[in-house]
Formats: C-alpha cells, sequence, structure tokens
C-alpha cells in the first residue's frame, strides 16, 4: 500500500536559473545537489517547513525524451501549459509582496475564493503555481 509521495519533478528550462528561482526568490532549502553523467545535476528542493519532501529540478533536456518532444515540452513549459501545484502560505498579503519585490511574475494577484485567498506566480521556466491562504 502507498503510503506517501516523497518527491515530485518539476520540468525547468535551465537548472542553474531555476536553482537560483527556487532558492533566492521562493526561500526554498536545497536538499540534494549531486553531480550526474553528462554534466547534469540532481537537485532537490523543499519549502522551508517540509523538509520531508522533495522538488525535483529536472532540466527537460534529460536523457529521457527525443530532441522533438524536447523541443515540444520546452516551448509548452514556456507558454505557461503547465499548472504544476499549490503552496501554501501563513499570510498570503506578506508573500505576495515579497515574492513580487524578488521579481517573482504573478498572473493573479491574491484573490479571496471560497477555500481561501489564493494568487497565482510562474517560475522562471514558465510553470505556474497556486499560492494560497487556505481557510
Amino acid at each position: 500500500m502507498i503510503t506517501k509521495m516523497t518527491h515530485v519533478s518539476i520540468f525547468v528550462t535551465n537548472q542553474e536559473r531555476a536553482y537560483d528561482f527556487y532558492t533566492n526568490k521562493l526561500g526554498f532549502k536545497v536538499l540534494q545537489d549531486v553531480p550526474m553523467p553528462g554534466g547534469d545535476r540532481w537537485i532537490t528542493v523543499c519549502p522551508p517547513e517540509q523538509p520531508g519532501f522533495e522538488i525535483i529540478l529536472s532540466p527537460i533536456t534529460r536523457g529521457q525524451f527525443s530532441e522533438a518532444t524536447v523541443k515540444t515540452l520546452k516551448e509548452l513549459v514556456e507558454k505557461g501549459t503547465f499548472g504544476v501545484g499549490l503552496f501554501t502560505c501563513h499570510d498570503i498579503f506578506a508573500t505576495y509582496e515579497e515574492l513580487k519585490a524578488k521579481g517573482v511574475e504573478f498572473t493573479k494577484p491574491p484573490k479571496k475564493e471560497f477555500y481561501g485567498t489564493e494568487a497565482i506566480f510562474k517560475d522562471d521556466s514558465g510553470n505556474w503555481f497556486s499560492l494560497a491562504q487556505l481557510v
């Protein structure tokens, strides 16, 4: 029986840039940064209050895709096709202002919804995330 999820992979267009975005803009902690064959790196990060859940910053170019698929996937990610997940915070208005000041692009400012208050932001690759203060 499955007991929990420990890792999730986010496709990034530039691993070095993603590392900077997730650590310096979002304030995530680096859990692993391990060299891999071919000059690649295994990088995982997590929100500061959730060390048991690792987000893999996975380059689209990592070996499993053909050149045509890499090109298509890169275009789709950059267009903002993928809504990757939901992050929560204690004070959405303060977090929104802090992230905006750091250059994080929001496509929806905080708005009260039936489930809480939500904003939408994009990472440096184009993936979008919901940021919510849940009721």
